[in-house]
């Protein structure tokens, strides 16, 4: 974990460096001056030696700058170094997540992978710029004080010993306690942001249904949890302080007592005993410091946890060695293809032998649950076949260079997502190149083109996040759109039409067959009327191909294909077949 997260450092090695050779500096310098303060004390007051205390007071302040400049460099350095690894960690692991395939994003919920770009991050960012700064200057002006102060008198400086000792105890019996319930609330942030990216998504449904109140609770909940879980952690950190507290006034009363009855007998000087004051301060305050380095640490542990996992996960899939970089058409043949979503799970595609021909238009047919989506997935390579082969231009998928391969191969999801932006952005994700003229024309074709006119700025209107300010049917025209822009070989509509009317559905379907006719199509439905027109049919139920024919030849031979037909087609047809938005 340590090495992976390492790695992010990068450029900023030195910066890392820097920062504790400076914080260092600047211990050595406050080190120095309590025994100055003795010498102004012991040589300069009690012997009224004037130009002494002016020598002396003068080394103190140029020690005090440099001493200064030290800290202020190793606040600049630590900053720039922490930033900086946060920013490389972050943009590693957005791009290691960028690699991933559809099964390894299936690991992380989207409210996890935020987190850990988020509040993960920004925890190792504190810890990291704690342990550069605190974790070497605490360690350090601790020792130095020790062995200054045993320097001065070893009897007296044992007593800094005794509490240090103690404290250590002490730190080791709390942290431990307090570092469990740190590593629980960072798992607790998921289910918050969670809670509040479903409810800001789906904020229509909330209030269509009047759920504020049931949300608000939900919301309350999960916050309430991470309350509850740092309110445990902090009360047994903060025994810390009183702790600290009363050592240092318990070292203090007796140094003070002990060093007045050495002072007397001659064995201790008075600007000796306020330099071990000086650095009973030091020692107790750079002991609390190191506490707060571990409290720290502990936090951040869990994140860096986290963040690893994303680092460190690997993609399914990957390309060959000597991948194949040219996709010869749009031919799709299945041999034996077996499908599961995970290694040991239950086979959601079982036995799949099918033979598509380049520029045949296919329609999939069947009920919810029967593995359309996962049929077309696989073909452009989303996951990988459990077992056989899918060849796409006559090779296996396997061979080609996935990027190629997902070039010609455009699919318009189930779920349609539009990004915000100008409508020509949006349909430029098919092809960055598309003038303004062949984004119009692939409008035209998937019937969007009438509805972009009658918009205020036409192809240049703004499209909220997540398009929220056109309809369901407008969305789904304009990704058939920007799938068109891409000119692809084999063409995916995953129930793409659903939402729209069946006059426009038919104006499309025509569109494709007079406008791309060497392009294959998919077409995946719910309503016999979007594929009867199709080559072909696939049939399917519980994960296999049932039957896969013609329209006219499975009203014949497949029950289920003539049960969809009859209960669609008596008296149950679409009602809008004048065209329209929906």
């Amino acid at each position: 974990m340590i090495k992976v997260l390492g790695a992010q450092i990068k450029e900023f090695k030195r910066d890392s460096v820097l920062t504790p050779v400076f914080m260092i500096l600047e211990v050595i310098m406050e080190m120095v001056i309590p025994l100055l303060m003795a010498s102004i004390i012991d040589d300069g007051v009690y012997a009224g030696n004037l130009n002494h205390i002016y020598k002396i007071g003068g080394l103190m302040i140029v020690i005090a700058l440099v001493g200064l400049w030290a800290g202020l460099m190793g606040a600049k350095y630590g900053a720039k170094a922490s930033t900086g690894f946060a920013r490389n960690l972050r943009k590693a692991m957005f791009e290691n997540i960028q690699t991933y395939s559809f099964s390894n994003i299936d690991k992380f919920s989207t409210s996890s992978l935020i987190t850990r770009l988020t509040t993960d991050v920004t925890n190792i960012q504190n810890a990291y710029q704690m342990v550069l700064r605190m974790a070497m200057r605490a360690p350090a002006s601790m020792i130095i004080a020790m062995v200054m102060a045993f320097s001065i008198h070893a009897r007296l400086a044992s007593i800094y010993l005794i509490a240090v000792l103690f404290l250590t105890v002490c730190i080791a019996c709390i942290l431990p306690k307090a570092s469990k319930y740190f590593r629980q609330v960072f798992e607790k942030y998921d289910d918050l942001n969670a809670s509040v990216q479903e409810n800001v998504s789906a904020i229509r449904v909330v209030k269509a249904y009047v759920r504020e109140d049931y949300e608000r609770d939900k919301f309350a909940k999960a916050n309430q949890n991470i309350y509850d879980m740092f309110l445990r952690a902090e009360k047994l950190v903060v025994i810390n302080m009183p702790l600290m507290q009363a050592t240092v006034y318990v070292c203090i009363l007796v140094i003070s007592w002990l060093g007045a009855k050495t002072i007397v007998a001659g064995g201790l000087t008075t600007g000796e005993m306020m330099s071990l004051l000086a650095y009973c301060m030091n020692i107790l305050m750079s002991l609390m410091m190191v506490s707060m380095v571990f409290v720290m640490l502990s936090m951040s542990y869990a994140s860096a946890k986290r963040i690893a996992e994303v680092l460190t996960e690997q993609t399914d899939l990957q390309n060959p060695d000597a991948p194949v970089t040219t996709v010869k058409d749009g031919s799709v043949v299945f041999q034996d293809v077996t499908f599961a979503y995970h290694k040991d799970g239950k086979a959601v595609l079982k036995d799949i032998n099918l033979n598509i021909q380049s520029g045949e238009t296919i329609g999939i047919i069947g009920g919810t649950g029967s593995a359309k989506s996962s049929l077309v997935n696989l073909i452009s390579r989303l996951y990988d076949v459990t077992s056989g082969e899918l060849l796409v231009g006559g090779l296996d998928v396997r061979k080609y260079d996935m990027e190629v391969l997902r070039n010609e191969v455009a699919v318009v999801l189930q779920k349609n997502v539009l990004f915000s932006g100008t409508i020509l952005e949006n349909l430029r994700w098919g092809n960055q190149e598309a003038s303004e003229e062949e984004c119009k024309r692939a409008c035209q074709l998937a019937c969007a083109d009438e509805f972009i006119q009658k918009m205020p700025d036409k192809y240049h209107t703004f499209i909220e996040q997540g398009g929220t300010n056109v309809s369901g049917g407008q969305k789904q025209r304009l990704c058939i759109a920007r799938a068109l822009l891409k000119k692809p070989k084999i063409l995916i509509l995953d129930d793409s039409t659903s939402a729209v009317d069946t006059a426009t559905d038919a104006k499309i379907r025509k569109a494709f067959a007079e406008e791309i006719p060497d392009t294959t199509k998919f077409i995946i439905a719910q309503r016999v009327s979007s594929v009867q027109h199709a080559d072909r049919i696939i049939v399917m139920d519980n994960g296999e191909v049932m039957a896969f024919d013609t329209h006219e030849a499975l009203l014949e031979t497949s029950p289920i294909y003539r049960e969809v037909y009859e209960s669609q087609t008596g008296g149950n047809a679409d009602f809008d077949q004048n065209g329209g938005d929906n």
